[in-house]
């Protein structure tokens, strides 16, 4: 079963003015809670896309690189070098 958490939000006036005026009769959102859902929802999409396209970008790199760049590893290489460059990002 999903868990849900509950959040309270502080919204200057233009960003509530915002909120309601989608959030209404007229609006695309019956409520809040859902225009939220949506709005998180797109922003994992978009991060999602940009991973991919990164990744993307760096295997076209790679595939872009001349027969010759390329040399057999084993997989104790590979955690070598791993080993020694430490995590990514850290």
């Amino acid at each position: 079963m999903t868990q849900t958490t509950t959040m309270t939000v502080r919204l200057n006036a233009t960003l509530s003015d915002f909120v309601a005026a989608n959030v209404s009769e007229n609006g695309a959102y019956d409520n809040v809670s859902e225009y939220l859902r949506d709005l998180i929802r797109r922003d994992m999409e978009r991060s999602e896309q940009a991973n991919f396209e990164r990744l993307r970008a760096e295997l076209a790199h790679a595939f872009a690189a001349p027969e010759s760049a390329y040399r057999p590893l084993t997989a104790a290489d590979v955690l070598a070098r791993n080993a020694r460059s430490g995590p990514k990002g850290a």
